[in-house]
Order: C-alpha cells, then structure tokens, then sequence
C-alpha cells in the first residue's frame, strides 16, 4: 500500500514489489493528473487498485477510512507513506491497519538528535525529523531497522529480533546525513554555515553574509565590550525586537547587554 504514489514508476518503494514479486497493491495519488498516469501504467495489472484521494489526518480522510472500502488486509505487508509534509500525522492517525513494515519519508536537512514535528496543516510542507517518528513509531509499537537519504523503515515490534540488530538508535543507523546544514556561533557573534549550505528542493544556496543577526560592528566578543558598544547594542535591539528588549530590560541591564564576566 502506497500513498503518495505519483505516476507508480518515479521514486515508487512498491514497484518492484508489484511487477517482479507478484504483490497485489492499493495505490493512492491526490494529484489528477498523476493519478491518470498511474491508473495507465497498471492498467494491465488487475492486481493493483488504484485509488484518486487525498490522505489525510482527520476522521472523515485518514487511511483507515479510504482502506475500507478496499479488500486489503488489516496486517498487509507494507505501507509507504509519502506526501511531502503530514507524513507524520497520516502515520500517527492509523490506527485500525497494523501493516508489517512501513516506509516513511523523513526531512533530511533536519540533524538526527532534533525533534521537529510541522504543523498538521494540508498547505505547508515542512516534514518531520528522524527522531519524531522513530519516537511515533514506538508508541504505535514499531522499530526502526533502517535509514536511507529520504526514508526510514520500520517493523512491527514482534518482527525486531529477526534483523539482528545491535543497535537501532537513529544516530546509529542514519549514516548519511549530507543533506544537513550546520549553524553555529563564534564567540564574537558571527554565525557560521557548514555542511550542505543549500535549500535542497529550490536549488539555493545558502550564503552565510546574508544570515548575520548582529551588524558587523557589534560582532566582538561580549567580555571586550566597551561602553559604547553596550550602548549601541542596546539600540540595535531596541529598533530590531523593542518588545524583547523592554521584557529583558526588566531582569537588569546588566544581562541584556551581555556582560561575560572576566575569569
């Protein structure tokens, strides 16, 4: 069971299965035209059922919803989830289907310890991290057995052992994380960019001259700040975020002009 299954042939994780193996299939499209694509390219297969919906995270559109009205069993072998955004919601609103494994995409530019959930909203894509979905995974009584650039590939708890697995913490098992940008601050407030540097699905690359939160003349390390410079940053601050300011301004002076005491 595919959603998100384009044409059937472009980056499909069931193909394969269906054409070599002999699997029979529920594949599910939400674009039109796409969806006219796949029901054509399987035409010939009557195994294959192919389905024009949108799936979603609510009651009346979730996956349990749209499956019953298809012979697929409740424990069928494999769910590929891939819709650029709720895969994480679709996922976690299953609840009536326990497919054996699952393969689901993950957002790559996101770094393996973080948890990043986007909203459950149909009109953005932002995707969720690794982490959040091994952690969904185990509360639906899955584990992770694998991760490639874009999907991560889990089993039925009762299946685990049969992979022999040392360890499948996700740092472990993630080995390529090319797709990561790196951010981080020298002791001067510079921001620095390391890693991929780009916005992978617009082509753009990031440039690090243009993400610079403090002007060039505030950026000396705090313990050298001089009068002058406390000053000027407290008016930088107080044109760019008035509102922060003032709420500091409140805790002392002292701290929102980043005094670093002299060891």
């Amino acid at each position: 069971m595919e959603f998100g299954a384009w044409d059937g042939l472009y980056l499909t994780n069931t193909r394969n299965l269906i054409e070599s193996k002999g699997y029979s299939a529920v594949l599910i499209e939400a674009d039109k035209n796409k969806f006219l694509e796949l029901k054509n390219n399987y035409a010939q297969i009557d195994r294959v059922i192919a389905l024009n919906k949108v799936v979603g995270f609510t009651e009346a559109d979730n996956l349990d919803r749209i499956l019953e009205a298809t012979p697929i069993p409740h424990a069928f072998d494999l769910l590929s989830i891939d819709i650029d955004g709720n895969d994480y919601h679709a996922w976690k609103a299953i609840t009536k289907y326990r497919p054996k494994v699952v393969v689901i995409e993950f957002n790559p530019t996101i770094p393996t310890p973080i948890q990043f959930v986007q909203a459950p909203d149909p009109s953005i894509n932002q995707g969720s991290s690794l982490l959040s979905l091994v952690e969904l995974g185990k509360a639906k009584g899955y584990e992770l057995v694998s991760v490639l650039e874009f999907n991560a590939f889990f089993v039925r708890q009762e299946f685990y052992s049969i992979f022999q697995i040392e360890s499948n913490a996700p740092d472990v098992l993630r080995t390529n994380v090319g797709a990561i940008t790196y951010f981080f601050s020298g002791y001067d407030g510079t921001i620095f960019l390391r890693g991929n540097c780009m916005l992978p699905w617009h082509g753009v690359e990031l440039n690090e001259n243009k993400i610079q939160y403090l002007p060039k003349f505030l950026r000396i390390f705090g313990g050298n700040y001089t009068k002058a410079h406390r000053k000027a940053l407290g008016l930088y601050l107080l044109v760019t975020e008035p509102n922060r300011l003032i709420k500091k301004l409140k805790k002392g002076f002292g701290k929102v002009m980043g005094r670093v005491p002299r060891s």
